[in-house]
């Protein structure tokens, strides 16, 4: 069956998220963390996580952007570089629907690491949170996953993290993910309508 048209419930999802240098003049926006993890038939798989630094030289970072990378400059200069994580992202990411809360940094991320490789469909899961809770006054994800007391799980999933670690806010997305395919009304929701929404 064509992965667009599939039941959501009973589709694989990858879910990735990127910590980024953020925006400083005279130097492109880079990543210097990601994770993955994959959701199943509705349920989000804890056991198959993946994350890895990126090497980052003496560039610097913007004033806001959020994370530990100043707590571990001296790992993100020996860590591998976006064309060594490349292959294992490919790997876990290729031929499934794409999942990130706010897609355009992860998706314009890949395209810079890959611009030939086509990944998606992309599910966005901040388009998502939009449709089913409008009246929720921030749509952040650490904010969304706080309302709708989901912090428990995700700190199961992802024991000793925090929010704007890319790990751990991949793991938020992917039980935001599990929380809307469980809704009642959702049960014969496609990818592809998940994918437009």
């Amino acid at each position: 069956m064509n992965p667009g048209y599939s039941i959501a419930r009973e589709a694989r999802f990858g879910v990735i998220d990127f910590e980024t240098t953020g925006a400083v003049p005279g130097f492109r926006v880079e990543p210097w963390q990601v994770g993955v993890v994959m959701v199943e038939q509705g349920v989000v798989q804890g056991e198959m996580q993946y994350e890895s630094l990126f090497h980052i030289g003496d560039r610097p970072f913007n004033l806001r952007a959020p994370g530990r990378h100043a707590k571990i400059r001296d790992q993100l200069a020996v860590a591998p570089t976006p064309s060594e994580v490349l292959p294992a992202l490919v790997e876990r990411l290729s031929g499934i629907p794409v999942v990130a809360h706010n897609i355009g940094t992860e998706r314009s991320q890949l395209m810079a690491m890959a611009p030939l490789h086509k990944f998606g469909p992309w599910i966005d899961t901040l388009k998502l949170t939009r449709h089913a809770y409008p009246a929720l006054e921030s749509k952040s994800l650490e904010d969304v996953i706080q309302t709708l007391a989901l912090k428990a799980r995700v700190d199961s999933l992802c024991p000793g993290r925090e929010a704007h670690d890319a790990l751990y806010d991949a793991v938020a997305c992917a039980v935001l993910l599990e929380h809307f395919l469980s809704l009642p009304g959702w049960e014969r929701v496609t990818v592809e309508a998940l994918s437009e929404a």
